[in-house]
């Protein structure tokens, strides 16, 4: 398809201002400034006939666009505001050098550094083009369509062609906390190699093996079987248990869409998920997920493994919060039916007091009478920060006496969920992950789960 050029219309203003503003000399002038707009003088016609023209021929030299050869680097997944790298392989097959200009389509939300670039390829040549992206909004994003536009050797005319290069980008949740999680399971491993070498007792109840007494050893530990067998004192030691499950309730409903630090709720709790998925399953326990709102989302059974932070962050990667009301029975009962071995429940919402009192309490029996519950939440720094700051004019009181009023329903709705026998965590944004992988570990090493 033959197309103008960006220096085909400059030219064409340059010549109408030429003629418009020129010397008295050129003929017709005048006549059309008194005639009107639709008058034309002969020298404007042939102008415009002539400067066509040449832009015709200029895009039937420049050769056909389809014919550069063009494709697309990028990669198959990135986490959310994180730097990725895209990047164009252009050749020129042909024997004369081509000027070749292209587009992609990428979506604003991936604020890409360069969306339109333009090259000399020299004949039998190539070029790269590379640019940044760092993607603002998670989910799936289809890029199909490249535009390639080749230049006539004037530049006036040009022959573009739109190209199909199919491409699927997945930005997924960022993984914030990865390193905390790192190193809470190199923490945990030590620890129970340093107590099973030392002294014998690993941090579960899981039994482990049989050998003699040692001063250091607790006396309850003493198998008295086995000592009479032996006829010296013999002790039992034990490891941490595996294979155990933890599940994770993630709530998606409309009290996760408000902002914290600028970020929604329920990034916050991804995170959260993320650690606990990667710190359970790197000491050998199950995880698992299950995402709600007015009703079930999304169901990952728990398993072990590096591949099942993979399985969980997929289920997640797309998730937007909907602005409902969560059903928690329904969410629970779900759970319950699938998971009927203990677990540990780790429920990721947020303490509104109304929700709680409507809703989470009455479901909570659902799952407190066979699995250990955990329920984690962010708490705002901001609205904490007002309840603390010094008070200057009246604006300021009425918002520190809001935000005092908000910290004790909050902390009263803690109160009743651990009157009910549940866990509660309620963090600032940074310290939700790592607070609940702690609370995980604990449970473990005291046998809980």
């Amino acid at each position: 398809m033959l197309v103008p050029t960006r220096r085909l219309a400059i030219l064409a203003v340059l010549v109408a201002v030429a003629m418009l503003f020129g010397p008295d000399s050129w003929p017709g002038v005048a006549d059309t400034l008194a005639v009107g707009p639709w008058d034309l003088p002969g020298p404007v016609v042939v102008a415009n006939v002539v400067l066509l023209g040449l832009a015709a021929i200029d895009g039937l030299l420049a050769g056909k666009a389809g014919s550069i050869e063009i494709d697309r680097e990028m990669p198959r997944a990135i986490a959310l505001n994180v730097r990725g790298d895209v990047t164009w392989n252009l050749r020129n097959p042909g024997s004369v050098r081509r000027t070749v200009a292209f587009g992609d389509e990428f979506a604003p939300s991936l604020r890409a550094g360069v969306r339109r670039a333009r090259v000399t390829l020299p004949a039998r040549g190539s070029a790269t083009v590379t640019t940044e992206i760092m993607p603002a909004r998670r989910g799936d994003f289809v890029i199909e369509d490249l535009i390639v536009r080749v230049e006539g050797p004037l530049g006036l005319g040009a022959r573009q062609h739109r190209r199909s290069l199919p491409a699927l980008l997945r930005v997924l949740p960022p993984f914030r906390s990865r390193e905390d999680a790192e190193l809470r399971i190199g923490q945990s491993r030590i620890l129970e190699v340093g107590l099973r070498s030392s002294r014998g007792l690993g941090t579960g109840t899981e039994f482990d093996q049989l050998r003699e007494y040692v001063p250091d050893d607790e006396y309850r530990r003493i198998d008295w079987a086995a000592t009479a067998r032996a006829g010296r004192p013999i002790v039992r030691t034990f490891r941490a248990e595996q294979n155990q499950r933890v599940v994770c309730l993630l709530d998606n409903g409309r009290v996760m869409a408000g902002r914290v630090a600028n970020v929604p709720r329920v990034e916050h709790a991804m995170d959260a998920v993320l650690t606990l998925a990667r710190v359970s399953t790197g000491l050998g326990d199950k995880c698992g997920l299950v995402i709600f709102d007015r009703e079930v989302r999304s169901v990952v059974g728990p398993a072990a493994g590096r591949g099942q932070l993979g399985r969980i962050t997929r289920a997640m990667y797309a998730l937007q919060p909907v602005l409902v009301e969560s059903d928690y029975r329904n969410a629970f009962a779900t759970t319950v039916s699938r998971f009927r071995r203990r677990a540990m429940l780790v429920v990721l919402t947020d303490l509104v007091v109304q929700a709680v009192d409507e809703s989470l309490m009455p479901a909570l029996p659902l799952i407190a009478r066979t699995h250990l519950v955990l329920v984690g939440a962010v708490r705002d720094p901001e609205v904490e920060g007002w309840a603390r700051a010094e008070v200057n004019d009246a604006e300021g009181a009425h918002r520190q006496a809001a935000a005092i009023a908000s910290l004790a329903e909050r902390d009263q709705a803690i109160a009743r969920l651990q009157s009910m026998g549940a866990t509660v965590i309620d963090a600032p944004p940074d310290e939700l992950a790592t607070q609940l992988a702690d609370a995980y570990l604990r449970f473990k090493a005291r046998g809980r789960l």
